[in-house]
C-alpha cells in the first residue's frame, strides 16, 4: 500500500473556501480581519481568482497582479495555501465589445449579449487568444510561489454553443469519426428514414431548435461533440499551465451529474477530480437520511473517475444557497455531518463557497462562513470552526482510499441516449434515479460501492450492477463477458443492449452485441406501465415484490428462471434469470422491481461471492478508508435521534478519543471515526510524522 496524499505541504486534510479579496481592495481592514478569522476557523487553503479577469485586466493589455501576489504572500505567511483559478469563467465587458464572436450562440441561432458567466464560445480563436495571454502572464507571476498547490481551470464549465465556428468544428469532428465517409455516417444514423440522407458533411447542422432533431444518432453525436469540445478547451488551458508552471497539478470543479458534459471523459484531462456539492437538505419530499444517500452516490461518481486516489470537495455551503426553489438553512449539526460524510466517501478536503458574503450582485445572499454581520460569533462561523478542529483530528486519514467490492455502471452517452429514446413513457425512463436506487440497495446491505464507467476495469469487484445499459460502446459487451467468465457476478436490468454507440439498434435480439448469449435470454417485447399500474415478481419460495413502469417479455434459452411475473398476459413468464458462465454468473432483471427485490438479488450474489455484508441500522451510513497510516471506519447518523450501530471493529474514535468495542453510540446528527484494529495499516502514531515539511510540492497525481 502506498501513500496517496495529494498535498503533503498541507500536512493533513484541506479546510478551505473561495475567497474574493478583489471585491474588498478598498477595505484593508476587512482583508486583515479575514486573515485573523481564517486562522480561528482552521482554514488552511483558499481558492483565489475564480472570476477575477476584470481585476487582472481592466482594459485590454493592461495587467494588474500586485493585489493577488500581496494576498498570496499574506495568506502563506499565515499558513494558508492557494488554489489559483484561471479567471476564464466570466469575461470582462471590454472583451465582448471588442470580440462579439467570443459570445455563444443559442440553439435558436441567437447570439448572447454580454452577461452572466460561461457565456463564451470554447472554439472562438479571439477568446482563446485573450485567455492565453492572460493565463500565461498570470502563471508567470505566480510561478514558484510556495503557497500555490493547485490550478483550478475556469469554474463549473458547461453549456453548448451553436455558432458557425462550433458548427464547422462539429462537421470536422464527424469527418474524423466516420473516416470522411458520408455513407458510413448515413448507415450509422439510418438517414434513409424520412429521406434525411446526407450527400456531404457540409450539409450537416447540429440539432438546432428550428432544424433537424429526429435523428437519434445526430442528437447523440452533438452531445458527445459538445463534451469533447469542452474537454479540448480544458486541454488548451492545462497544456499552457503545464508549460509555464510544470509540476503544479490541475483540476476543475464538476457539478454532480451535470447534463451536457461527460465528466468521466473530461476527468482524463485532470490530475485530481473535484466537485461542488449543494444538496437540498431538509426538503419536504424525503428524510435527511435519503438526501444523504443521494449525496453518497454523487461522491461515489466523483471517486470512481480516479479510484485509487482521494478527490476534493471544492465547494459546499456551511449554511444555505441562493438558487434552490426553497433556500433552507442547514440545521445545527448538519454541516458537521455533511462535511464528515464527504471525507468518509473519499474526499481529502472540505471547502466552501464562499468565505465572505458580497454586498451586491447575484450571490450576495448565498451562504458564507462570514455573514454581512462580519463577525466570528455567529452560529455558522462556530460550526465551521468546529469542522476545522475535527479535520485536524482526522489528519491520519489523509491520503487513504476506499476499497469497494461492488460497482454500479453509469455512462453519460447512455444517459443521453435513454433520454432521447423515442418510445416507452416520457416520465418513466428515470435512468439517473434507477442508478441511484441500485447504489442505495448495495449500500443498505453494507457493501462499499463505486460508480464507474462501463469501460473501467471491473476485476476488482465481486459484483457489478448494470442498470438500463441501453447503449453499448465498442468493447463493452466483450469486457462484461470476460468479467463474468473470470468469476464476477453481473446483474443487468431491462432495456439492456438495445443500441450501439451511434444509437443504431442491434439486430438478432436484445441484449445485443453478444450479451444475449451471456445471459441466455432475449427480450421480445417491452411493456410500459401507467403510473397506476402494478405487476409482481414472484420468486420460487413465494416471496413477491412490486413491479412498476417497465416490463420486458423474455424468451429464455439456457438461463435458469428464478422469478416470474405475477400478473397480466405474461404472468408466469420469467422476470429474473441467472446463467452461470465460466466462474461467474450473469443475472437479468427484466422489470423495474422494487428496491427490496433488488436487494434480495444483490444479497444472494454477494453472499455467494463470499463478500462480508455490514448492514447498519436505518439512517446510519458506514464507510471504511484504508491507507498507510491505518484503517478508519466512519459512522454517520443522519437522524435526529440517538442511535447505536454495531462496530465493524473496536478501536479509538479519532473525534472523541474514546475507545470503542462492540457498538458505536451516535448522538443526533452525530459521527464517529474509528481507527480500526485491523491489519493492513501502520500504527496511527506514525501519522503526524508521515507528512512532508512545509514547502514540498510533490503529490500523487499520476
Amino acid at each position: 500500500m502506498t501513500d496517496k496524499t495529494l498535498f503533503p505541504q498541507i500536512g493533513g486534510l484541506i479546510h478551505g473556501c473561495d475567497y474574493n479579496p478583489e471585491q474588498w481592495l478598498d477595505r484593508p481592514d476587512i482583508l486583515k480581519e479575514d486573515i485573523r478569522m481564517m486562522r480561528k476557523a482552521g482554514i488552511n487553503c483558499v481558492t483565489l481568482g475564480v472570476f477575477s479577469w476584470a481585476a487582472y485586466e481592466p482594459r485590454q493589455g493592461e495587467f494588474h497582479f500586485d493585489w493577488l501576489l500581496r494576498e498570496m504572500d499574506e495568506l502563506y505567511e499565515n499558513g494558508v495555501y492557494t488554489v489559483l483559478a484561471t479567471p476564464t469563467g466570466a469575461r470582462p465587458a471590454w472583451l465582448d465589445r471588442a470580440y462579439p464572436e467570443a459570445m455563444r450562440v443559442n440553439r435558436d441561432g441567437s447570439r448572447n449579449l454580454h452577461g452572466l458567466r460561461h457565456n463564451h464560445c470554447p472554439t472562438s480563436p479571439a477568446f482563446r487568444e485573450r485567455a492565453e495571454e492572460l493565463i500565461r502572464r498570470l502563471a508567470k507571476e505566480v510561478r514558484g510561489h510556495p503557497g500555490l498547490i493547485l490550478w483550478h481551470i475556469s469554474n463549473e464549465l458547461g453549456g453548448e454553443c451553436f455558432c458557425p465556428l462550433c458548427r464547422e468544428k462539429f462537421r470536422e469532428y464527424l469527418r474524423r469519426r466516420f473516416d470522411n465517409d458520408i455513407e458510413k455516417l448515413n448507415r450509422a444514423w439510418w438517414t434513409a428514414f424520412w429521406s434525411h440522407t446526407y450527400g456531404d458533411f457540409d450539409e450537416i447542422d447540429p440539432p438546432m431548435a428550428h432544424g433537424e432533431s429526429s435523428i437519434m444518432g445526430l442528437n447523440l453525436a452533438w452531445r458527445e461533440f459538445t463534451s469533447w469540445n469542452m474537454g479540448e478547451y480544458i486541454r488548451f488551458e492545462r497544456e499552457l499551465l503545464n508549460r509555464v508552471t510544470p509540476g503544479v497539478p490541475v483540476t476543475t470543479n464538476f457539478m454532480r451529474l451535470y447534463g451536457t458534459l461527460d465528466y468521466q471523459d473530461l476527468s482524463k484531462n485532470l490530475d485530481v477530480v473535484s466537485w461542488d456539492s449543494y444538496p437540498d437538505y431538509h426538503n419536504d419530499r424525503e428524510t435527511l437520511a435519503r438526501t444523504a444517500e443521494g449525496v453518497a452516490f454523487d461522491h461515489a461518481v466523483m471517486r470512481g473517475m480516479k479510484r485509487d486516489m482521494p478527490f476534493l470537495l471544492m465547494e459546499s455551503t456551511p449554511s444555505l444557497v441562493n438558487w434552490h426553489s426553497c433556500n433552507k438553512l442547514k440545521r445545527p449539526g448538519v454541516h458537521r455531518l455533511s462535511s464528515l460524510q464527504a471525507v468518509a466517501c473519499g474526499a481529502d478536503s472540505v471547502q466552501y463557497f464562499q468565505w465572505r458574503k458580497g454586498r451586491g450582485s447575484y450571490e450576495q445572499y448565498h451562504g458564507a462562513v462570514v455573514d454581512h454581520l462580519g463577525t466570528d460569533d455567529t452560529r455558522v462561523f462556530r460550526e465551521v470552526a468546529e469542522v476545522g478542529e475535527l479535520l485536524k483530528k482526522l489528519r491520519p486519514v489523509t491520503g487513504s482510499v476506499l476499497e469497494a467490492r461492488a460497482a454500479v455502471l453509469f455512462d453519460w452517452s447512455n444517459r443521453w441516449a435513454v433520454a432521447d429514446l423515442p418510445g416507452l413513457g416520457k416520465e418513466c425512463k428515470k435512468y439517473e434515479d434507477v442508478c441511484r436506487a441500485q447504489y442505495a440497495c448495495l449500500r443498505r446491505l453494507g457493501v462499499e460501492t463505486d460508480v464507474v464507467s462501463p469501460l473501467a476495469g471491473l476485476d476488482r469487484y465481486a459484483l457489478v450492477a448494470a442498470p438500463m445499459l441501453y447503449l453499448l460502446k465498442p468493447g463493452t459487451a466483450r469486457r462484461l463477458t470476460e468479467y463474468v467468465r473470470g468469476g464476477g457476478r453481473l446483474v443487468m436490468t431491462y432495456l439492456a443492449g438495445y443500441v450501439d454507440e451511434t444509437a443504431l439498434c442491434f439486430l438478432g435480439g436484445f441484449p445485443g452485441d453478444g450479451l444475449r448469449e451471456l445471459f441466455g435470454v432475449c427480450s421480445e417485447e417491452i411493456d410500459t406501465l401507467y403510473p397506476s399500474d402494478r405487476n409482481r415478481a414472484v420468486f420460487s419460495d413465494g416471496e413477491e415484490f412490486e413491479i412498476r413502469d417497465l416490463c420486458e417479455v423474455l424468451r429464455v434459452s439456457d438461463a435458469e428462471t428464478l422469478a416470474v411475473y405475477g400478473d397480466d398476459f405474461y404472468a408466469g413468464t420469467p422476470v429474473v434469470t441467472r446463467k452461470r458462465t465460466g466462474r461467474g454468473e450473469a443475472w437479468y432483471a427484466a422489470a423495474r422491481i422494487e428496491d427490496r427485490g433488488m436487494e434480495r438479488i444483490y444479497r444472494r450474489c454477494l453472499e455467494d461471492a463470499g463478500v462480508e455484508l455490514r448492514p447498519m441500522p436505518e439512517g446510519i451510513e458506514y464507510h471504511q478508508r484504508r491507507g498507510v497510516r491505518g484503517t478508519f471506519g466512519f459512522y454517520l447518523n443522519h437522524t435526529d435521534a440517538p442511535q447505536q450501530a454495531p462496530a465493524v471493529s473496536g478501536g479509538r474514535d479519532l473525534l472523541s478519543g474514546a475507545e470503542l468495542q462492540d457498538t458505536v453510540r451516535l448522538e443526533p446528527y452525530g459521527a464517529a471515526v474509528v481507527e480500526e484494529n485491523l491489519n493492513g495499516g501502520e500504527p496511527v502514531e506514525k501519522a503526524l510524522t508521515g507528512f512532508s515539511d512545509k514547502g514540498e510540492r510533490a503529490g500523487n497525481f499520476r
